[in-house]
């Protein structure tokens, strides 16, 4: 048996998603024995990233700073808005590196079952954002679920009267999917085929 400290890291890597008690185990084994050239290098990126962590003011994204690297990125076209619900789509589509645009991040998707209304999400901010100016085109990218279809036809609605072009990504998306689990070659197909909302 482990002591109570390793056993309570242990039971701390195992709450991370995709991580079960036997991968936690082997996680902590492998820090154990590696202890100079893995534990230390993890303590350290974790107490910087702990100290540093913050939620961007303009998207929503987490980073470092505020604004974050994608906001404060010259090199990106600012006339492009990319819509996601959660920080792992738009890290899903920044891996993608095909979208040249901004992002905004909802922090959610509409669920009358877990309710969740528009107010609990970062709608409000995306129209204010829209409002001010400057986006030509903004792209729905929720995920193909019904909550997050949804989601997409509200932000439709709430957007009807700006002159803005609206699409959503291509339905190549598989239903009941999630865009942090696609691979890059989907994530291209369904940015390229993307459409304007009916």
């Amino acid at each position: 048996m482990a002591s109570p400290e390793i056993e309570a890291l242990t039971q701390a890597f195992a709450r991370l998603p995709g991580l079960g008690p036997r991968s936690a185990r082997r996680a902590v084994l492998h820090l154990i024995k590696k202890r100079e050239a893995a534990m230390g290098p993890l303590l350290r990126a974790l107490e910087a990233v702990n100290e540093r962590l913050s939620t961007c003011g303009t998207c929503g994204n987490v980073d470092t700073s505020d604004p974050c690297a994608i906001c404060a990125d010259p090199r990106r076209d600012a006339r492009l808005l990319c819509v996601v619900e959660e920080v792992a789509d738009l890290w899903a589509l920044e891996r993608s590196r095909l979208f040249p645009g901004r992002f905004h991040v909802l922090g959610g998707r509409l669920s009358a079952l877990e309710g969740v209304r528009p107010e609990d999400l970062a709608i409000d901010t995306l129209v204010s954002r829209i409002a001010a100016g400057g986006t030509d085109e903004v792209v729905l990218a929720m995920n193909a679920t019904l909550e997050g279809q949804t989601t997409a036809h509200y932000i439709a609605d709430r957007l009807e009267g700006y002159p803005i072009r609206l699409t959503q990504l291509a339905h190549g998306l598989p239903v009941g999917g999630e865009l942090d689990y696609l691979d890059e070659g989907t994530l291209a197909q369904a940015l390229r085929a993307r459409r304007p909302v009916a």
